[in-house]
This record gives structure tokens, sequence and C-alpha cells, in this order.
């Protein structure tokens, strides 16, 4: 008697994160199997944190999953929903898409035959379940394949490869429904065990809640790992996400909105390459925490969602930012992320866009062996 199943699949990497990629049809239509196909795949729930017995890596960007199909609509090519894994727990979250694992789509759909394409660049329009949103996917093809090689270096992933362009439209509002959820640029917060703070809570392709870092007693240069060393702190900012996310009228408990992100005016720091960026390189510091931990790069929706706050006056990001017009400099952890933001309007602001290069490549093919035993125990499911 066969002790596991197994299922077609593709690991991949896009941008700065990586994930298990199938085919929306090869998987359980009832959703508590699918999600603990997803979990047993990924190696879910781990209390050592480390996911050995999956392919996850044991932090946020390298516990997802996506399933993917040829789109119904006629807006769009490709049509995809993005899960993002807990490490901890058998809990399986899709309150938001994952900006970077989004660049790896287009390519996966050319490679799989899904959509059917000349050589040279093309344009897919993707159909993004989660945030009922469409992307612009652009991306060189060659003999039948997604382009792998190029000279397009991406921070926080060594060497170069070949550029892929998305461009988010009309991103406000994907978990909310408005782009400020509360009408105002920044609210001021009363938080347990914090007290008053100020936060700009804004839903540009994903919801975010954004402090000023020496308001959480920080510089905003920190290193991820000098965050996650110091336990008050995280805790403090957990509690200021709760909050927030009770503001903007998020799911209670959700662990992957709103992101919560840490901004200050530029600042000399150094990468965790050990490069050292001048102030004058970027327009303001960031670092986000995903799913408890500090993020090693920047989660590329909250980057997204923090180039169009950093266009909304009021905000506490515009308030650091130094930078003006569509293009966005944020310094992180791995390095300086140049991002497209087109916001219209100050009364009553609109985002336009969002527009943003990546690289991804496809890493392995084959099946993924799951466990039988783990199939008949289902997870926890979380919208």
């Amino acid at each position: 008697m066969a002790q596991q199943t197994s299922l077609p699949a593709i690991f991949m990497r896009g941008g700065t994160s990586k994930g298990l990629f199938f085919h929306e049809a090869d998987l359980p239509a009832e959703p508590a199997a699918r999600d603990a196909v997803f979990c047993a795949a990924i190696g879910s729930p781990d209390p050592n944190g480390r996911q050995l017995d999956g392919l996850g890596g044991g932090i946020s960007s390298l516990s997802k999953v996506m399933a993917v199909r040829a789109s119904p609509r006629e807006d769009a090519d490709v049509e995809y929903t993005f899960s993002q894994v807990a490490v901890g727990q058998a809990r399986v979250e899709r309150a938001s898409n994952c900006g970077n694992l989004t660049s790896a789509i287009g390519p996966f759909a050319i490679d799989e035959g899904l959509v059917s394409v000349d050589d040279g660049e093309v344009m897919l329009r993707l159909h993004n379940t989660n945030s009922d949103k469409i992307i612009e996917s652009r991306f060189h093809v060659a003999d039948g394949r997604a382009a792998v090689s190029g000279d397009f270096a991406l921070p926080g992933v060594a060497g170069t490869g070949a550029e892929i362009r998305l461009s988010f439209l009309d991103p406000g509002g994907a978990a909310t429904g408005r782009l400020l959820p509360t009408g105002n640029a920044t609210d001021r917060l009363e938080v347990d065990g914090v007290g008053p703070i100020d936060v700009s809570m804004v839903d540009a392709t994903t919801a975010g809640c954004f402090v000023r870092a020496g308001d959480i007693g920080l510089a905003g240069t920190e290193a991820p790992e000098e965050i996650e060393a110091d336990e008050a702190v995280l805790a403090r900012l957990e509690a200021v996400r709760r909050a927030a996310g009770r503001a903007m009228g998020l799911p209670e408990g959700a662990a992957s909105v709103p992101k919560i992100g840490l901004v200050a005016p530029p600042a000399v720091a150094l990468t965790l390459a050990g490069e050292r960026l001048a102030a004058d390189a970027m327009d303001f510091t960031a670092r986000v925490i995903s799913m408890g931990r500090p993020h090693r790069a920047l989660p590329l929706t909250g980057a997204m969602c923090l180039s169009v706050a950093s266009r909304i006056p009021g905000t506490v990001v515009a308030e650091a930012s130094v930078g003006s017009g569509e293009r966005v400099r944020i310094a992180q952890p791995s390095g300086v992320l140049e991002l497209g933001a087109e916001v219209d309007g100050e009364a009553v602001p609109r985002a336009l866009a969002v527009i943003v290069s990546r690289t991804a490549r496809r890493l392995m093919e084959g099946r993924v062996l799951v466990p039988l035993e783990r199939l008949a125990g289902g997870g926890e499911r979380a919208a």
C-alpha cells in the first residue's frame, strides 16, 4: 500500500522568493485537502521553524505556493491564486498577493504551454484572484521558452537574469477595497502595551501599516537579525499590526496582512552583503516584518505599498521620503529597490499603477511527494 501520493509541480524562484507552482487542475478541489497538500509539501507545521520535512526554507519568503491556470476572463491570459503557508502552524492564508512570485507566473505559463506566443518580447495579462487585480507581465521568449539569461541585477539575488517588468494596474484597495481604508493618511492608534502611536494604513497591492522607526525605538537601518533578536520590539510591532488590522477591517487573526513596516529618512547603512549604501542613493529606508519575522529584503507587495504611500501627502512614509515623481528608491537590507509609483490626486489620492522589474528562474520540475497520513488531517484555513 502506498504511503505517499505525488503531484506534478514546478519549483521556481520569483524575485526574492521561492515557491511551489501547480497547475490548478492537478490539485484537490476540496479546499481543506488542497491546504493539506500545501502544508505537507512545504513542510508545515514545524515547531523548530526550519521546514526540514518539506520544500520550505523556514521563513515566509520561502514558504509559498501558486496555483495557476489559463484564465477564462476576456481581460486576462492567465489566472493564479497565491497561498502563504505558515511555518509553525498548519495554516494557509490567501489574504493578499505575492508580488515576487508574480514575476514567475508568466514564465511558468509559457513553459507549461498554458499560453502560446511568438518569440521576442511578450506581454501577458495576469489575473490575481487574491486581490482581483490585473498585472501586466512583460518579458522575452526564445525558442518557445521564457528567457532566463540576461544582465538585469536584482538586489538580494546573486548574479543577473532576464528582466521581467510587472505593471500592477489600479492597485488600490486590493485587500480592503480602499486605498486609505480609514480615509486618513495618518491615524493615531491607542495600542495596548505601546500607547499612542502614529500609523499610516495604506492598501495598494496589499494592506500595509507603516510607522516611524524612531517611534518604536529603532533607527530604521538595523539588520534583520538585530530586529529579530529584540523580542520586545517584535511584540510591540505585532500589537500595532493587530490594532491596525482591526482599524482596516481585515480578518481577525490574519498573520499575512496587514504587513507592518518601519520607515526612516535616508541614512548610511550596510547591506547583508556588506555593501555601504550612501544616503543620497535612496529616497527613504524601510524594514518590513513578514509573518512575524523581519524580511531580508522587502516583500514586493509591501515595497509597492510603501512606494504608493510615499506619494500620498500626509503619510509617515511621505514624511520620511526625500523623493518626488514616479521613481521611488527604497533602501532595504539587501540594497536599494527602485520602483515606479503613479499616484493621482491629493485630497482624494488614487493609485494608478506600480511598476517594478524582477527576475525569475525555473529551479526544478517533476512531482512533489506528500505523505497520505498528512492529507487525512487537513489544515487550518484562513481567508
